[in-house]
């Protein structure tokens, strides 16, 4: 159900989502709340998943983080500065980057996609930094041993997989996977310099 924002006498914003917002924070009212989940929840999931390679275990935890803080914050939310989905969305936006910090520290290497962006934009300054970020790259893969960097440039450069990369190289499958994951995470440290 779309909510149409109207706004009161005094500028205060008072549709659908942010009387529930308003009543969670003041009453800790459980209706409301469970009307907020059942709206936000599918918008911050496919918000999870989108522009990213987010699993769908860590699109759903995130679902629970953000509908937690939203339970837990919802009193600070003020209808006259922004609307409840804009108030709800920034939310998600902060709990999603606090999860990629969380699961680069601890969960996963570095991978292709935190070095090359998905999307390619015309900005002369966009282009000139990922010349620059090419550069870096390509100086760094300089820095690793030999047998790692050539299979890099395989997987990541050549787009192949790393059974493809094993059975050209005539390595066993579990080697081309190690180098992967040690050339990545030295690559993280450096480029965490």
């Amino acid at each position: 159900m779309a909510s149409q924002i109207t706004r009161d006498a005094s500028g205060k914003r008072d549709d659908e989502w942010s009387q529930c917002l308003q009543q969670v924070g003041a009453n800790q009212d459980r209706e409301a709340f469970s009307r907020l989940f059942t709206h936000f929840a599918p918008l911050i999931k496919a918000f999870a998943h989108n522009g990213s390679a987010m699993a769908g275990a860590h699109a759903d935890e995130l679902v629970q983080e953000v509908m937690i803080k939203v339970w837990q914050k919802a009193g600070g939310f003020n209808p006259h500065k922004a609307a409840a989905s804009t108030w709800i969305y920034t939310v998600a936006r902060n709990c999603r980057t606090d999860m990629y910090r969380r699961l680069q520290k601890f969960d996963t290497p570095l991978s292709a996609e935190d070095i090359w962006p998905d999307e390619v934009e015309e900005a002369p300054l966009v282009a000139v930094q990922q010349r620059r970020d090419a550069d870096r790259i390509r100086a760094m893969m300089k820095e690793l041993p030999h047998e790692q960097a050539q299979i890099l440039a395989k997987v990541y450069m050549e787009g192949k997989s790393h059974s493809e990369v094993a059975e050209e190289l005539d390595l066993p499958l579990g080697t081309v996977k190690s180098r992967v994951r040690l050339a990545m995470q030295k690559l993280q440290v450096m480029v965490e310099k």
